[in-house]
């Protein structure tokens, strides 16, 4: 496949892709807002010199874009920041309000990678350069970016075994794309490898581990999670929290969770599902299981007889894994490739997941290594681990400071990356 015939099956497919955002609408109603920045028509105030365009999809991505995002900004850069969701939308505006504000970081949808919506975004925001953060390759924009000799940076890229299959159907195309990338900062040596396979130039390929590793914790996150442990622990309990849960897997928590309290009455979930259009029919299923659930957005304390906290916020979930005792990662039962490991880690927190885990390979593999993570395969070993590891307070704390070590010995990439973008800046 080439670009051109690439580029005609992305128009034949519109009408599906707005079908697509009017299905999701139905439960997340931002899906219907500010379609015009969808095809490149973005709205870009007076700015005080050119800006960096970094592009983060979604929640994930927008997260282990704030290091590198404070850095930029800490330097006088002004920032447009794109994603492809509302949720990443929100994340954004939670996490640099001050500099929004300040007309320092602008955020919008990026457009879809079609010609002219990608050249209309180009002149409206006239960047310097543009970052993408972990796999986000659009051909046509990358194409136009190389056009207008804008580089482009593949920041805290990877690429599983899973996505490289994918992209050799499509070789023609992603061939073409790879080798325009001015640079690809890499996670693992595994990920540059398979890039470089798919087209990537050996000379564009820097390995510079995880941002996601260069993880602060701040002094207020801290004291929000001690102030929320405290108050769950007014009764004598023991904290699961099991995070970024998908469709087919809250049921498999929620069984586990019955089995483990028969071995531990003492048990106290926090379920906290990935996707907010979910929140209202977990809450639902935990209900009709009998359980007594509170929803974390309606500000209630903790009540004496609360078996189960649902965590339907955004931008807690950071926060929550400094209340758990042990913490099951999602994304990780079901086929999904799992979420971020380094978040519990940095908290020292007793980890688990499920046996998927291709988008994590090289953190899932330190932590396995260092028995800093059990791996559960179904709803009887997740059952029986968390049951173990909330009873046994010695293992418990051992598998959180080999985490933790493992947090800590591997931060660095934020400066390896700032070295490779620097030349764009």
């Amino acid at each position: 496949m080439n670009r051109q015939l690439y580029t005609a099956l992305f128009y034949a497919c519109l009408p599906l892709i707005a079908l697509r955002l009017l299905w999701r609408a139905l439960r997340a109603p931002a899906y219907l807002k500010r379609w015009g920045e969808r095809f490149g028509y973005a709205e870009i105030p007076p700015l005080k010199r050119p800006p960096i365009w970094l592009h983060s999809v979604s929640v994930g991505e927008s997260l282990a874009a704030v290091p590198l995002v404070k850095s930029l900004l800490s330097d006088g850069e002004v920032v447009v920041m794109t994603t492809m969701t509302p949720t990443g939308s929100v994340q954004v505006q939670n996490n640099f309000a001050e500099a929004i504000a300040a007309k320092q970081l602008i955020h919008v949808y990026a457009p879809y990678d079609l010609p002219a919506s990608v050249q209309r975004f180009l002149s409206s925001v006239g960047p310097k350069c543009l970052i993408i953060m972990e796999t986000e390759l659009w051909p046509n924009t990358i194409a136009a970016c190389a056009e207008r000799n804008i580089p482009v940076v593949l920041a805290n890229g990877r690429l599983s075994e899973k996505s490289a299959r994918g992209y050799q159907k499509i070789g023609g195309v992603i061939g073409g794309t790879f080798k325009q990338l001015t640079k690809a900062a890499v996670q693992h040596r595994d990920d540059g490898r398979r890039m470089m396979e798919l087209g990537l130039p050996h000379e564009n390929c820097v390995i510079t581990g995880s941002i996601k590793f260069d993880l602060t914790i701040s002094d207020d996150t801290r004291q929000s999670a001690a102030a929320l442990r405290n108050e769950i622990l007014q009764q004598p309990r023991h904290i699961w929290l099991a995070a970024s849960t998908h469709l087919g897997e809250d049921e498999k928590v929620l069984a586990a969770f019955k089995l483990a309290k028969q071995l531990n009455p003492k048990l106290f979930l926090i379920l906290v599902p990935r996707h907010p259009e979910r929140f209202n029919n977990v809450a639902n299923q935990c209900e009709a299981g009998g359980w007594k659930v509170q929803r974390r957005s309606h500000g209630e304390a903790i009540g004496a007889d609360c078996e189960i906290l649902l965590g339907d916020t955004m931008g807690e979930l950071l926060m929550l894994y400094g209340v758990a005792d042990c913490t099951f990662v999602g994304g990780s039962l079901v086929p999904v490739g799992g979420h971020n490991l380094i978040e519990p880690a940095a908290w020292g927190s007793a980890i688990m997941s499920g046996p998927h885990l291709f988008n994590f390979a090289e953190v899932s593999r330190l932590l396995k290594d260092s028995d800093a993570m059990a791996i559960t395969d179904d709803v009887e070993q997740l059952s029986a681990t968390v049951a173990n590891l909330t009873s046994n307070d010695e293992l418990r704390s051992e598998m959180g400071k080999r985490a933790k070590q493992i947090a800590d010995a591997n931060r660095g990439a934020l400066d390896k990356l700032l070295a490779v973008i620097k030349p764009y800046r």
